[in-house]
């Protein structure tokens, strides 16, 4: 691997200049290292012997640690032999959980004390995959020298920040560590994926948790008569006609309170409290569980004469199952596509998608390189793939991202350090080879021919967007390693498909609730171009369901774009003038009059821009 080790080389080198004359001796060195390697220097480090704190009240039922649980497990998995260590921190860079596939390597990172409790931050750590995720937000792999501690330089860590889908937060860092020698990018589009199976995670189990304080206030208000029902839960306060007459705005805050002190106190659950004006409450009602933790409180608030303590049968408790997806995205980069669970969207009856899929299936069945081409979010990876795990369910598919491969320089792509532990059939999927730069094509090309030679069955095929067939990018050195090209056709050619694509996505992105859209919902999304295809369609259905979770979807709980049928990118600016004259259209009826007025616009210019825009709302 003499391009890895020239790339180590020349790292420790710029280390070597940077911590003796700063930032200038950083030369070629990537942005975002060198950056941390000044943020490690500013806050102190030791660039030979780091220090970090130890904390014992790390926190190993909480919800972050609910939701990981089974992704950990199953990458776990996923990983086989392959020598390394999984690591989950909270959102303070503590590490909270470690899952060694090496002993050897478990015992060598026991060393720098990447264990839980210890802190990774930047400013204890110095540059890492932890911290340094915390400080950039994003993916980072830091492999060998470029670690800012000495202690640190015999790992390679690979980290992906856990944002949280609701609060946007980063909650915790899910880590890969191994060898340095042993790294390969694979790791960073493997981290990348369990990532976001988290976040995924954290979004169902909230809304779980959520739907199931909701059920229960219902079921309660309804038989509690003229009694006051509060429900509580985190980013949930629901109070009845009853207890918003009994209880000022301030008097229900104090409720809350104390309602969410006592969801941690299942020894005693039912208290009083005492409010500013002398009155005494009781709360009895039921606890919504997720495992062991209080997930919310759903109770009656009555006046009493006394304090009392609570009683064994003042609160039920409703326990919910525990979120067990088991790592999706990141089991389709290293194993198989887990088809008991997934719900496919590569469907359709159009001519041009059927025939598409009968190209693959042929291609795979032969066991011809191929190149996938459409337009971008088109489905060509889920084609592929679903169509590969349906015709060979007992083999495998790794996915390689061109944009992961450049964004590591001119690291060696390791064929058999992608396939350790990994023996079988395997499918390799290389997406975006039209973003691949010169040296990342010729990693590409490396691949390549190392597959071609390969000893176990492998299986390659390449996805490419359209827009980029007529130019000079470094992907057409590659062509020559394929020999069969298929055109996936866009959305907006496939039509009659999409109520089964609808039905399909919302499948995957509400998989429990009884969701569907209504006639004029699925008119509009008929109507619409989507350019962004099935992926701007899944982010428009997000959307509506954040408008209405359950029940028949309507049309104005689509985006206001879905409205439109204009045939340019809009600014900003017109994007915002757009949603403006369709939230106004919507809130008058469609009378285009009173919307006018409400823009304070005249009718003359709003029916131009209805023009301009395409609007048809």
């Amino acid at each position: 691997m003499p391009n890895a080790t020239n790339r180590i080389l020349r790292t420790a080198a710029a280390r070597a200049d940077f911590l003796e004359s700063g930032r200038s001796g950083a030369a070629g060195v990537p942005d975002i290292v060198a950056a941390s390697w000044e943020r490690s220097q500013a806050a102190g480090v030791d660039h030979s012997q780091p220090c970090t704190d130890f904390s014992d009240e790390i926190d190993t039922g909480s919800l972050l640690m609910r939701c990981a649980r089974p992704v950990l497990r199953q990458l776990g998995t996923d990983v086989g032999d392959t020598p390394m260590v999984i690591a989950l921190t909270d959102s303070r860079a503590r590490v909270i959980q470690r899952i060694d596939t090496s002993g050897a390597v478990g015992r060598l990172l026991d060393r720098v004390n990447f264990a839980p409790g210890f802190r990774y931050s930047e400013d204890s750590m110095g540059t890492n995959g932890v911290g340094t995720v915390f400080e950039a937000g994003q993916p980072i792999s830091v492999v060998g020298p470029e670690h800012f501690a000495e202690n640190l330089q015999t790992f390679a860590c690979t980290g992906a920040p856990i944002i949280d889908p609701v609060t946007r937060r980063i909650e915790g860092v899910l880590d890969i560590s191994t060898l340095s020698t042993g790294w390969s990018p694979l790791m960073h589009t493997l981290v990348k994926a369990a990532a976001k199976d988290i976040a995924r995670n954290l979004l169902l189990d909230r809304s779980q948790s959520q739907q199931a304080i909701f059920d229960t206030y219902i079921q309660i208000d309804a038989k509690a008569g003229r009694q006051a029902v509060l429900a509580f839960g985190d980013s949930v306060f629901m109070a009845n006609a009853a207890a918003q007459a009994l209880f000022s705005s301030a008097e229900q805050q104090l409720l809350r309170d104390h309602a969410i002190f006592m969801m941690g106190r299942r020894d005693k659950a039912s208290d009083t409290i005492a409010l500013p004006d002398d009155r005494l409450v009781t709360l009895r009602g039921t606890r919504i569980l997720v495992g062991s933790e209080v997930a919310g409180l759903v109770v009656i608030a009555e006046i009493a004469s006394a304090p009392r303590f609570g009683l064994p049968g003042d609160f039920d408790e409703h326990v919910l199952p525990q979120i067990a997806i088991a790592g999706h995205s990141s089991s389709r980069v290293v194993g198989d596509l887990t088809r008991q669970q997934h719900q496919s969207v590569a469907v359709g009856s159009t001519p041009a998608w059927v025939r598409a899929c009968e190209q693959v299936r042929q291609v795979l069945t032969e066991n011809q390189p191929a190149v996938v081409i459409g337009e971008s979010g088109s489905g060509k990876f889920t084609l592929v793939a679903e169509i590969f795990h349906d015709a060979f369910p007992d083999a495998r598919s790794v996915s390689i991202d061109a944009c992961q491969i450049v964004d590591e320089g001119d690291t060696d792509v390791d064929l058999d350090t992608m396939l350790a532990g990994q023996a079988g059939p395997t499918l390799f999927i290389i997406r975006n080879i039209d973003q691949a730069s010169t040296e990342g094509a010729e990693q590409i090309s490396n691949i390549l021919r190392a597959l071609a030679e390969h000893e176990e069955p492998t299986w390659c095929v390449a996805t490419l967007s359209d827009s980029s067939l007529d130019s000079d990018l470094p992907f057409q050195m590659l062509l020559s390693h394929f020999e069969v090209a298929i055109t996936v056709p866009p959305l907006r050619l496939r039509t009659d498909d999409l109520p089964q694509i609808v039905a399909s996505v919302l499948r995957q992105i509400a998989p429990e609730r009884r969701v569907r859209l209504s006639p004029a919902a699925m008119r509009v999304v008929s109507r619409y171009s989507w350019p962004r295809n099935v992926t701007q369609l899944t982010e428009a259905l997000q959307h509506a369901l954040r408008q209405r979770p359950v029940g028949e979807i309507q049309e104005q709980d689509l985006p206001g774009y879905c409205q439109t049928t204009v045939s340019h990118n809009l600014t900003p600016l017109e994007q915002a003038e757009r949603d403006a004259i369709v939230a106004a259209l919507r809130e008058f009826d469609g009378n285009r009059v009173a919307a006018a007025a409400h823009l304070g616009m005249a009718r003359s210019s709003l029916y131009r821009k209805l023009r301009t825009y395409g609007i048809t709302a």
